[in-house]
């Protein structure tokens, strides 16, 4: 595969010794993160990513000999990381995952469906394990900058695509991959390549009337303020100071049960049915997808321990925020460990 991108360096070739693992890790390092962050789109797991650049880079290693360095070590990286990307959705349940079920209405009042445990939710991605944003720079034939590109609203919208548009998507618009180099990849034409990410663009047209989501402003002071306020509302169980900081048209979504609410009002309605099943709350700042996050801590009314109950990702928005993404158990504090937050 021919990358300009990336960088040529020969893992074996005939007469010379191949690399050892010291070498090959080494020669390896640099493209973990980014490797790791494309198996997360993926699949919209983080503990599938985990498992899934593992695997890459295992797989590199045994096939160590087979890469003559007339290609990109990145290149083929992203080939060996793609292929197992697609094998893996193949093999599970469902192809994609999200972060409310599709043509879902929004709810009123008390969630009493339970957790749905049958359907596979988009998972969050901590902001330690993302590659430096500020230095990410696309290919010249991306349509997404770094930042957007790692939004969970931009993640849910591709999770609806079917896997192979989903890959030539992420190689074409994310990265910035020419589509001769994309059919190197996945197999097939240029023309089908054109053809897939045409039909990928359209879906994410009727989703968003722009064809994407919208653009984050980078963190600045406001954003800073918000977050604190924010944290302080519930460590003071202040439920009127938590809905001021929301728009009057704000979206709640709430992992892994299925309900989900719209605006203010049935936000607030919802939350007053379940405010007071714990004695107390305690926040601790995080980042997720770019964007600030909250790891809340629970007292329950029968002991005196904190313990982890949900992750909260914020999408800000002038000032106030427009959607709460807030991860609930039982799947809220699976996800504490990925982001280095204790269990209590």
């Amino acid at each position: 595969m021919t990358d300009a991108r990336g960088v040529s360096e020969p893992l074996g070739r005939p007469g010379q010794p191949i690399l050892d693992r010291l070498a090959f890790e080494r020669l390896t390092a640099a493209h973990r993160r980014e490797i790791k962050l494309h198996c997360y789109r993926m699949m919209g797991s983080l503990h599938e990513a985990d498992d899934l650049v593992q695997d890459t880079f295992l797989r590199a290693w045994r096939a160590r000999s087979q890469f003559d360095g007339r290609g990109s070590l990145r290149g083929w990286l992203y080939t060996i990381a793609t292929n197992s990307c697609l094998n893996a959705i193949k093999a599970r349940s469902s192809a994609y995952r999200i972060i409310q079920q599709p043509e879902r209405p929004p709810s009123n009042g008390p969630a009493t469906g339970g957790p749905a445990a049958e359907l596979t939710w988009l998972e969050p991605y901590p902001d330690a394990e993302l590659p430096d944003l500020a230095d990410d720079k696309p290919g010249p034939e991306a349509r997404y900058e770094a930042r957007e590109a790692v939004q969970l609203a931009f993640l849910a919208a591709i999770q609806l695509l079917p896997p192979r548009q989903r890959a030539a998507l992420l190689l074409c618009d994310v990265l910035g991959w020419s589509a001769v180099e994309t059919a190197q990849l996945l197999g097939g034409s240029i023309a089908s390549i054109n053809s897939a990410v045409q039909r990928a663009r359209a879906t994410l047209g009727e989703r968003y009337p722009q064809g994407r989501p919208s653009q984050r402003s980078r963190p600045d002071q406001q954003e800073a303020l918000l977050l604190e306020r924010y944290m302080r509302a519930w460590q003071a169980a202040n439920l009127d100071g938590l809905i001021e900081l929301l728009k009057d048209d704000a979206v709640y979504h709430m992992p892994p049960w299925r309900e989900w609410y719209r605006g203010r009002e049935a936000i607030r309605a919802f939350f007053e049915t379940v405010w007071g099943n714990f004695a107390g709350y305690r926040a601790v700042a995080t980042k997720a997808n770019g964007q600030p996050a909250v790891g809340i801590y629970a007292l329950s009314h029968q002991d005196r321990v904190w313990r982890s109950h949900s992750l909260h990702v914020i999408e800000p928005a002038e000032g106030t925020i427009a959607s709460l993404e807030i991860y609930v158990p039982p799947l809220g504090p699976t996800l504490f460990a990925g982001f280095g937050l204790p269990p209590a």
